[in-house]
């Protein structure tokens, strides 16, 4: 399978990328180093030593693996450049993580609502309008989050894999339908990927693209089989506010002696998924897309769900260090249950990697290999809304 990886050079991105490549696939990395530039603006770079990409890319290449390409390309502003290599790479699958990817990050500012805002809707469209002049077959799969159903809502009912029989009720008529399940976005990050779901629709139903949306939700660890191989392939560990998630953020607090900050009542219930797992499921999902004329094929990218106090007791338990709630910086329900189906992707041969096995203690270990390089100013989130 020749395979575009857009946003390849991210935390997501450039396992999926490694993974992708080790299964035999000729890969391309489209980027533009946007992550990196947040890196500079935030002025917290990732725990773990991430060398420039062309590093990383002679490195694989240096361990045997097969040769992974690059386009330094904006997806979002340069269509011209996109589209062009759309056709020169002739994709049959295209995974698309160009977006920015952190919902702190998106309510820090006016600026950084209306860049996230354009970075995320514009490099949809544009990617989507390339795909019909340029890449017509190619089957798109986008990383999606589990972000867009919002929380609490459907209090002891599972959440679907997108779709929902409903009842319409209008002037004393009823009409049964489908419909895409009711997003509740709970930041502007958010809201933009409510609105890809609408523009996959659209170019589904209209051009007939072949599209997979995984809704995927809080990723941890941040070592794979492939980025373990050469300290130049190490991937992200991101422990600050703005972009640590948090179970990582957790691992890396008591890695460094740091309180365990609950934010609340810490009462959030989130789904979550290890980093081994989304490289396989991005795979599976490649491999399976639907056909084209198909309705969009939505996937729930999680393995179990937990309480944020829970994950917080559980590592403090793991560790001694204590737990500190924190005023809750976001505007959330104090408490939430969350119940998720994931059956799409147990049926395409996904076996979840659990928290009970094991692997916190590998983000640990990787935390206290690299906590000198962890700037405590930035463990506290600081992003309010």
């Amino acid at each position: 399978m020749n395979v575009l990886v857009l946003g390849g050079d991210g935390f997501c991105g450039w396992p999926t990328a490694l993974h992708l490549s080790a299964g035999g696939h000729d890969v391309t990395i489209v980027d533009n180093f946007a992550r990196r530039s947040a890196d500079v603006e935030l002025g917290a770079e990732s725990l773990t030593p991430i060398r420039p990409l062309e590093e990383r890319l002679d490195a694989w290449t240096a361990l045997g693996g097969r040769a992974i390409g690059f386009r330094r390309i904006d997806v979002a502003k340069a269509y011209e450049a996109l589209e062009a290599a759309l056709r020169e790479l002739a994709p049959d699958a295209i995974v698309h993580f160009a977006e920015q990817r952190a919902a702190p990050y998106s309510m820090k500012s006016p600026r950084h609502k209306r860049y996230t805002v354009d970075n995320n809707i514009n490099a949809t469209n544009n990617l989507l309008c390339a795909m019909v002049e340029a890449a017509p077959d190619a089957h798109l799969v986008h990383l999606g989050t589990m972000g867009v159903y919002g929380y609490g809502k459907a209090k002891g009912l599972r959440i679907p894999e997108g779709y929902v029989d409903a009842t319409l009720r209008a002037d004393g008529r009823e009409a049964s339908v489908e419909i895409v399940y009711p997003p509740d976005p709970g930041s502007i990050y958010h809201m933009t990927k409510t609105q890809d779901a609408l523009l996959f629709a659209f170019y589904a139903k209209n051009d007939g693209l072949r599209i997979t949306d995984l809704h995927q939700g809080v990723v941890w660890g941040t070592l794979t089989p492939e980025t373990v191989a050469d300290e130049r392939l190490i991937n992200r560990f991101d422990y600050d506010g703005d972009y640590g998630t948090v179970l990582n953020r957790f691992l890396m607090q008591a890695a460094i002696g740091h309180p365990l900050t609950i934010h609340g009542t810490g009462g959030q219930t989130r789904a979550f998924i290890h980093i081994r797992d989304t490289v396989r499921c991005i795979e599976l999902a490649a491999l399976s897309g639907p056909a084209r004329g198909k309705r969009v094929r939505i996937l729930n990218q999680m393995t179990e769900t937990h309480r944020v106090r829970d994950l917080a007791r559980m590592v403090s338990d793991m560790t001694g260090v204590p737990v500190r709630t924190m005023e809750n910086p976001r505007k959330e329900a104090a408490e939430n249950d969350l119940q998720v189906a994931n059956d799409g992707l147990v049926r395409l041969g996904l076996k979840p990697t659990r928290l009970s096995e094991g692997l916190m203690g590998e983000v640990i270990d990787v935390a206290r290999r690299y906590a000198n390089r962890c700037d405590t100013a930035k463990v506290v989130a600081t992003s309010r809304w």
